[in-house]
């Protein structure tokens, strides 16, 4: 056997381990949860707010932390869309020069790695400076700034994948910039854009520190923007902090209705990016 063909028996090995282990931790998440949690999960739990004594094993349950997660996911996504969409078409070089728009694309890069508890305490930070309280719209700022990058990003990466021919053809028949980006490119790229608000969306959902200091938490639903409320991450960590067995347990509980909106997101994302490829030019 040559030098050439063990090398690539060697890193098919490790691509095979890498494979496997990425499987078998996805599988490991899932059947421990599942394991732990589905024994907790019922229909009173997922339609009652919270009642007296709750979180000391009595009845009532998670409603406040799903509608509010719902919330803050669907707010700050639709939020992070609004400006994300502008921002990845600005960086396209009809619009901009390449050498502002590789800083745009280092800064929203250097975002994305940012921790996300920076985001909670930054809008901490600028809610106290605004008189504001713990709130539905200080959690929504605060996962918008965390969607944002990695939004812009995904929805700028489709932009590019649309065939270059497709935008010439489009000046040639003398539409406009406008007219080609969002008439013809976006619609080209509706797949990638899709996707990516979508894991954006999953991201967010699950996130606990950025909406600890911002969005505050509550036993009943927000009545209005302003107002505290609960989600399914500080719903997990509050009960899994408890000494009783029984709220542990639904702690589980609460993290498995977390895994399956996270799970059914990507799902979805996956379904509709195939789905809208088909009227697509490759």
């Amino acid at each position: 056997m040559n030098r050439r063909k063990l090398t690539e028996r060697i890193f098919i090995a490790l691509m095979l381990i890498s494979l496997g282990a990425v499987i078998l931790s996805l599988l490991g998440i899932l059947g421990i949860i599942a394991y732990r949690g589905v024994t907790s999960i019922s229909w009173s739990m997922v339609t009652q707010l919270p009642k007296g004594g709750y979180y000391m094993g009595k009845e009532g349950g998670i409603l406040n932390a799903i509608v509010g997660s719902l919330y803050l996911g669907l707010g700050s996504a639709t939020l992070a869309l609004l400006l994300g969409l502008p921002i990845a078409f600005a960086l396209q070089k009809e619009y901009i020069r390449p050498r502002w728009a590789d800083l745009i694309r280092l800064s929203l890069d250097i975002l994305w790695g940012t921790p996300s508890i920076v985001y909670g305490a930054f809008g901490f930070v600028v809610m106290l400076a605004l008189g504001l309280r713990a709130s539905l719209i200080g959690g929504i700022i605060a996962l918008t700034l965390l969607m944002l990058p990695i939004m812009t990003r995904a929805i700028e990466e489709a932009l590019r994948m649309v065939p270059k021919e497709l935008k010439e053809s489009a000046y040639a028949l003398g539409a406009t910039r406008f007219e080609t980006s969002f008439g013809i490119i976006a619609r080209q790229a509706l797949p990638g854009i899709v996707t990516g608000v979508l894991l954006a969306f999953g991201r967010g959902i699950g996130d606990a520190a950025s909406i600890l200091f911002t969005a505050g938490y509550t036993d009943y639903l927000p009545r209005s923007i302003f107002d505290p409320v609960a989600s399914l991450p500080l719903a997990i960590f509050f009960q899994l902090g408890t000494p009783v067995p029984e709220v542990q347990r639904r702690a589980y509980g609460a993290a498995l209705i977390l895994l399956g909106i996270v799970l059914t997101t990507s799902l979805t994302a996956r379904y509709l990016s195939k789905r809208l490829s088909k009227h697509t030019i490759r």
